[in-house]
């Protein structure tokens, strides 16, 4: 008996079979399709937020796990900058920024944020003065992921002679003090320099056999570099000293003694824990026309063992050693962690710093190093006993003797224990200063158009 026709099956060919896979795959993935479209595209996640106000500029940082695109625009009558970003959900987060704002900000009032419209947030922030914003993003390095950054500059910049002028530092009789405490009273003055008529200009003037203080005819300008700052921590040690903390205190210890001296100033390239290119560094001690440039961070090993301090100066041909090198490269690249906008990186300057850095100068800078470095290895263990070489960017101001100091290894316990203890911290501020002092011993400064 023959089985019902709806029950019957053929067989079927080949060709037709591969028609029906083709026909099944093509409608399942059209429906894949269809769903996915569907769907709200993944919002990206802020991460961290932080808020770095100084007097250069305040910047803020929106770290998160994505590439954010944003666009601003300024308002006028009350000064108002906003910011409207891309593909970002309001989160508990981002909303905390508003809480990060300090009353002592000097550029920003207060912070709205606010979700503008679907996939966009909007930032207010009310201003206290007309500012040039700089936005921009940053790739992930190191420990950070990717940052969208707002740097808001002061139209009307501050300036740092005038910020000596206001201190009373700048073109005012300054009268000689004693030496501070923990100073040698009997420490070696400064002598006078030969007579260049020649020149316009004057020397520091001591007379050696009178009793009372030095005095000199003009003033000393020092510019004093603590490293590293803001987005960028520097090494951070194994108790969690973060480097930037530390070589910020020793250079504000070192600045009031060397303001204690007779007719001598200091310029700080940043006195609060914030973020200075390097090339910013080189800029600010020429724009005081520094007479020595004296950058100070913390070293750090892969090997906790590593120990010592050090005292190094720019190489016009290559590092003395591979560790020199290695170190060089390091701290150069605090440009890329401390978040520098590339779109306004002047690199030209950066070359002309370079192709400037004169043989005169290297030598100068190897004598107050030595100087420096002498004193420094009476208070501890010296990583090697002589003056070393690299090509450090912030070392390449052409016109000025310039040294960085490797205070100690925070990668060392023994050492980051020391770095973080005032009592070490005022004897390496004393070194440094009695290495300055000895040095204009034996290379009194000309004296320049500024005079006392």
């Amino acid at each position: 008996m023959s089985r019902p026709s709806e029950l019957r099956t053929e067989p079927v060919k080949p060709a037709a079979a591969s028609r029906t896979r083709r026909t099944v795959l093509k409608a399942g993935g059209t429906l894949l399709l269809s769903v996915f479209a569907s769907l709200p595209a993944r919002a990206a996640q802020i991460l961290a937020v932080r808020v770095w106000p100084a007097e250069d500029y305040t910047r803020v940082t929106l770290e998160n796990d994505s590439n954010l695109k944003a666009s601003h625009f300024i308002v006028k009558d009350p000064e108002r900058l906003v910011v409207d970003i891309e593909g970002l959900e309001l989160n508990a987060t981002l909303k905390q920024l508003v809480a990060k704002i300090e009353p002592n900000d000097p550029y920003i009032k207060n912070v709205r944020v606010g979700q503008n419209r679907p996939n966009v947030v909007r930032l207010v922030f009310d201003l206290k003065e007309e500012v040039n914003p700089q936005v921009f993003t940053l790739a992930p390095i190191g420990e950070y992921r990717h940052r969208l950054i707002f740097d808001l500059y002061p139209v009307n910049p501050p300036d740092p002679i005038a910020a000596l002028i206001a201190k009373g530092e700048w073109g005012s009789d300054k009268p000689a003090d004693p030496a501070p405490p923990g100073m040698d009273a009997r420490a070696e003055p400064l002598p006078a320099a030969p007579t260049a008529p020649q020149r316009d200009v004057q020397t520091a003037r001591i007379d050696p056999k009178d009793d009372k203080p030095a005095i000199l005819t003009r003033m000393i300008t020092i510019a004093l570099d603590p490293g590293h700052g803001g987005e960028d921590p520097g090494a951070i040690g194994r108790a969690g000293s973060r480097e930037k903390d530390v070589v910020l205190s020793i250079a504000k210890r070192l600045k009031g003694k060397i303001e204690g001296q007779p007719n001598m100033r200091v310029m700080l390239t940043r006195d609060a824990d914030y973020f200075v290119p390097l090339h910013v560094r080189v800029q600010k001690a020429r724009k005081v026309q520094a007479d020595l440039f004296v950058s100070i961070h913390a070293d750090a090993w892969v090997e906790s063992t590593a120990h010592g301090s050090s005292v190094f100066v720019l190489s016009e041909k290559g590092a003395s050693s591979t560790a020199a090198r290695w170190l060089a490269n390091k701290e150069n690249a605090a440009d890329l962690i401390g978040g520098v906008n590339i779109k306004v990186h002047d690199k030209q300057l950066a070359s002309v710093l370079l192709d400037l850095s004169t043989t005169a100068q290297i030598n100068d800078s190897l004598k107050l190093a030595k100087a420096v470095l002498g004193e420094i290895g009476g208070i501890n263990r010296l990583h090697k006993a002589a003056v070393e070489q690299a090509g450090f960017a912030v070392l390449k101001a052409p016109d000025i003797p310039s040294i960085l100091i490797e205070t100690a290894f925070i990668s060392n316990p023994e050492e980051e224990a020391k770095l973080t203890d005032d009592a070490y911290q005022e004897k390496m501020a004393d070194a440094v200063l009695k290495g300055i002092r000895k040095y204009f011993a034996k290379n009194p400064p000309l004296a320049k158009n500024r005079m006392t």
